[in-house]
């Protein structure tokens, strides 16, 4: 087998590109930020013409890392945002700016969705929360009916760079899975949920599992990056699950932690697993036959970013040199860090961060040491829901940006009592895996074939004093939550 695979992963902060090779080796990589836009409050935007254009510089990029590189391409696989809701006319244009995952806004149009299908949690495997697809669109019909009576087509946000790519209207059932208009047992849109929306199946893309063909490159963006013309493009996956396919969490009960914009404690299962109590989502896999288990939080490396721009810090490496050079055990300094509203496991728009806490004495330093714990706290309880699901990980890999940081990889094997497993290609992870689901797509290999374990880098263990620091601090981090939660529909 000769040939390379290309993985686009359309993030919320970045467009990320990677040319892999046969062997499973990263041979160019670019990254091209992205904006998003708040107009209002809980609301959050982007436009996904900003996405194509991204993509476009992300590929190109390329050439600097493999100059012949793109010309043996054999497959293009896409990774994304999962939620966003892109609403395009009978035409093919897009009718306003897409409603993001982390967009609060449907908050009340959840609990009318749920009263129009009591069984929404079982068939969607998750109770509504304002991030999904689906509450945007009852959304839309009340408060923009004009754009809602327009829509010929929804599409996800790597669908959409997808559509520019092949002209088709095509989506993988793991990023469907986030819409909430999936039946997930049987990995086919549900018709009843879809009809509580306005919707129908004619409005939405052809599924897709994610390892399969879903699409072929148009000649014109084939000319237009240096591409041959038979390139094919696969489903792909949402980022939660094609950051799974990276790091070869394909078999039931592997589990790790993604550190990127947002945060997800991620557990593949082999059967449908529902457990809506908890806000756990029990979703469809990127690959076939697989489900997975995940609790979702909405804030987690922005943490970091949003505390180093507050402290007009441009070295984050630096800063967090500064910290760990200080850093003993937990700090008396809570931080909440919920910035951008909360979902697993409080289902809460509202919620805004907080620190709690603060003396004369706080720094810096203190600060961002607190950002790091209340970051890992939240994923601890995160740990919990899924554990009240009736999934228990003895060990937990980490990837994404925030992975990188060794300081915040020890508070968090402390925070989850687990060791915290670092792999090679941890930090490319959604990319990475759009690039293998690309390979399975046109090779005919298996899923285990192709979606092996990256080597250990590294194993932080949990440090028995520290963890019972820890302990405590979760036990005031829930209290403090608890305690503030009224006043946040204030703010």
């Amino acid at each position: 087998m000769t040939g390379l695979f290309l993985g686009i992963d359309v993030g919320t902060s970045a467009v990320k590109a990677l040319l892999v090779d046969d062997d499973q080796h990263v041979l160019a990589e670019a990254t091209e930020p992205l904006t998003t836009s708040r107009p209002h409050p809980l609301w959050s935007e982007q436009h996904p013409q900003d996405w194509w254009s991204a993509v476009g510089r992300a590929v190109l990029g390329l050439r600097q890392g493999s100059p012949n590189g793109l010309s043996a391409v054999r497959a293009l696989g896409l990774s994304g945002q999962m939620h966003g809701a892109v609403l395009l006319d009978d035409g093919g244009d897009v009718l306003r700016p897409a409603i993001l995952w982390n967009d609060g806004r449907s908050h009340e149009e959840c609990r009318v969705l749920e009263q129009r299908v009591p069984a929404l949690a079982t068939i969607a495997g998750v109770p509504a929360m304002p991030g999904f697809t689906a509450p945007k669109l009852v959304w839309l019909a009340t408060h923009e009916p004009e754009t809602f009576a327009r829509i010929g087509a929804v599409l996800l946000p790597k669908d959409y760079v997808r559509m520019r790519l092949t002209g088709e209207r095509i989506t993988d059932r793991s990023d469907a899975a986030g819409t909430l208009w999936l039946d997930q047992a049987t990995r086919a849109w549900s018709d009843e949920i879809l009809r509580a929306t306005g919707l129908s199946a004619a409005q939405m893309p052809r599924l897709v599992e994610g390892s399969e063909i879903g699409g072929m490159l148009l000649p014109e963006v084939a000319r237009a990056w240096g591409l041959a013309e038979n390139v094919v493009i696969a489903g792909g996956g949402g980022d939660a699950a094609a950051g799974a396919v990276g790091i070869g969490a394909v078999s039931d009960g592997d589990a790790f932690i993604s550190l990127g914009t947002s945060g997800q404690y991620f557990v593949t299962t082999a059967s449908y697993r529902p457990y809506p109590a908890a806000f756990v989502h029990a979703f469809c896999h990127a690959v076939p036959e697989r489900w997975f288990q995940m609790a979702a939080l909405l804030n987690a490396a922005s943490c970091l970013a949003w505390a180093a721009k507050l402290l007009h810090e441009d070295d984050i490496d630096a800063l967090l040199g500064r910290v760990e050079a200080q850093y003993r055990s937990a700090g008396s300094l809570l931080f909440l860090p919920y910035l951008s509203g909360e979902r697993t496991p409080h289902n809460d728009p509202y919620a805004r961060g907080v620190f709690f806490g603060l003396d004369t004495q706080t720094s810096a330093e203190t600060l961002v040491q607190s950002v790091l714990e209340g970051v890992a706290l939240a994923f601890a309880e995160a740990q919990d829901c899924v554990a009240a699901a009736g999934t228990r990980v003895e060990r937990i890999a980490a990837i994404g940006g925030g992975s990188r940081s060794r300081l915040w990889m020890r508070i968090l094997a402390n925070a989850l009592d687990r060791p915290v497993v670092l792999y090679r290609e941890g930090a490319k992870g959604p990319a990475f895996g759009a690039a293998r689901l690309a390979r399975l797509a046109v090779t005919g290999e298996t899923v285990h074939d192709v979606c092996t374990i990256p080597p250990v880098n590294d194993v932080i263990e949990p440090e028995s004093a520290l963890v019972d620091a820890y302990r405590t601090a979760g036990e005031r981090f829930r209290r403090l939550y608890c305690a503030v939660k009224a006043e946040f529909r204030l703010c």
